[in-house]
């Protein structure tokens, strides 16, 4: 059954997903290099060596009939520009890779949010498989990519303007989150917060760090027939984007009590498949709206009507899903140097990445992260567990406690004998690492919880022995280091329209916080917030 015209990358990647087999499976049952395989997927329109050619020729003569027809029915779809006659336009729809279609069938992540969506919607099994194989088949994988350029050029001032202006109910004491900073610059967010909630400079410590588990139940949830389309929408175009999702559990804000003598408030689980085919859609919708120029207002958002729709919504925490995290200021304490200058502290800045689900493509602070569990519920429902896990896995390389690389099967992850070297020298003393939170606010883009905070390293020596293993993860396109002496570059920083909201929100609440307690490492603009109605 040997291809009459030949193997192409493109359909040796064919032959990968109907065979269900990852890089690794596949070049192990080939006999061949990984990186073979890879370059098959970069470049679809290679050719394979001859011995290459007779290699996939055997592999697909010895497949099963099952094998044999979903190849057929992957190498029916148009592989190369190449392809087409000139009768055709020049645009021609860019199918979804085989990587894509491999995923559908063997990603486990999307396994368990199929299940989801077919639990939810009242379906039967295998439903949400064959709605999204579907919808996978009518993408234009270029049309999604062209999306995400007009939506990265929507920035984080639009968005909170036009969210200022659908959100046009007053709740007393409450309102956005700005900063007046370098003499009169107004920067504001989408932050919903009130005075109490800021400026909170609460060490997260057993003493002030209080939140925990009730234990309440989440109310059952049921989609109705356009729910679950956009369901199936989010799933097939996080596998033809190859955006990774991973169902894990996370922490859903049913209660606060949050002031400057602690953090405190009440937690339940909730999974994270439920937030992405829900809340998180809400930016998406706005985000187009505001790109192709539709109204932005009551009535003109369908998602948003449905799910957040006014203040009163918003802050009922008990009776939506409120989903979210925590994220930091990461400020560390540099020597003198002869080529750079006097001490300081470097400020760490993150640029998203495209395959993140949350502030793709966006600036923000790091670390960042979903408040979740690893192993233990109540442990970790503390906001100090969420921070030093994530810098393990967004600073410090611990890709075992990634839950979107490997599954979680140690007892105790964050155990000191499993520790990071930098993540170990900072724990072996009480105070080398200064952990507080500074503020707290829902962020009006989905609803989610935000409580941002300061991470410090006081003590040079970190950066003396550390300083070169710091390196961001899969989550970040690049990482950005700043000087804490450098108030003008500072202030640039501050305008830059690139920031997520609440990445913005943690680095002004962090900026205001590490001047207090800085000394002379810092030299910063002076800031002023009000909480704006």
């Amino acid at each position: 059954m040997a291809r009459p015209t030949g193997w192409t990358g493109a359909s040796a990647c064919a032959l990968q997903a109907a065979l269900r087999l990852s890089n690794e499976s596949f070049a192990a049952r080939l006999g061949i290099a990984v990186r073979t395989v890879a370059g098959w997927h970069q470049k679809s329109t290679t050719r394979p060596r001859p011995e290459m050619q007779q290699l996939l020729d055997t592999t697909l003569e010895q497949a099963d009939q099952a094998v044999r027809e979903r190849f057929a029915a992957l190498s029916a779809r148009p592989e190369t520009p190449a392809q087409l006659s000139p009768a055709e336009p020049a645009r021609q729809a860019e199918p979804v890779s085989a990587e894509a279609l491999r995923r559908l069938d063997s990603d486990h992540g999307i396994n368990d949010a199929l299940a989801w969506l077919d639990d939810h919607a009242g379906w039967e099994p295998g439903t949400a498989r064959r709605a999204v194989a579907e919808r996978l088949a009518a993408l234009d994988v270029r049309e999604l990519r062209d999306r995400g350029s007009r939506r990265g050029r929507v920035d984080q001032r639009r968005i909170a303007h036009a969210l200022a202006a659908y959100y046009r109910d007053v709740v007393e004491d409450h309102g956005r989150y700005t900063v007046r900073h370098d003499g009169g610059a107004e920067t504001e967010t989408s932050i919903l917060t009130r005075p109490g909630w800021l400026d909170l400079n609460c060490s997260l410590t057993t003493g002030g760090d209080r939140l925990a588990v009730d234990g309440t139940p989440a109310a059952a949830l049921r989609l109705d027939a356009e729910a679950a389309d956009h369901g199936v929408r989010r799933l097939a175009e996080t596998l033809a984007l190859d955006i990774r999702l991973t169902d894990m559990p996370l922490y859903r804000l049913t209660g606060t009590a949050v002031d400057q003598g602690g953090i405190g408030g009440t937690l339940a689980l909730s999974r994270f498949v439920e937030y992405a085919c829900t809340m998180d859609l809400l930016e998406g919708e706005l985000v187009d709206a505001l790109a192709t120029g539709a109204p932005v207002e009551p009535g003109s958002l369908p998602l948003r009507d449905r799910h957040l729709p006014d203040l009163a919504s918003v802050l009922d925490l008990a009776g939506r899903l409120c989903a979210g995290g925590t994220l930091a200021l990461c400020a560390i304490a540099r020597p003198a140097d002869p080529f750079r200058g006097p001490a300081d502290y470097v400020l760490l800045v993150q640029e998203r990445s495209g395959h993140v689900v949350n502030a793709a493509r966006r600036l923000a602070v790091i670390p960042k992260g979903f408040h979740q569990p690893m192993t233990d519920v109540r442990a970790d429902a503390r906001l100090g567990a969420t921070l030093r896990r994530e810098m393990e896995e967004e600073l410090f390389g611990r890709e075992d406690i990634d839950n979107t690389v490997s599954d979680q099967r140690r007892a105790d992850p964050m155990h000191p004998s499993r520790l990071s070297a930098p993540m170990r020298w900072l724990s072996e003393e009480f105070g080398r690492l200064r952990m507080e939170c500074t503020g707290f606010g829902l962020n009006l883009v989905s609803g989610n919880f935000e409580f941002a905070g300061v991470i410090v390293v006081d003590d040079e020596d970190f950066w003396t022995r550390f300083g070169g293993e710091i390196e961001a993860n899969w989550e970040s396109h690049g990482l950005r280091q700043y000087s804490s002496l450098d108030s003008g570059l500072i202030s640039e920083l501050i305008g830059e329209v690139a920031w997520s909201n609440e990445g913005l929100f943690a680095m002004l609440q962090g900026l205001r916080r590490l001047s207090e307690i800085g000394g002379d490492r810092v030299n910063l603009p002076a800031m002023n917030w009000e909480v704006r109605e």
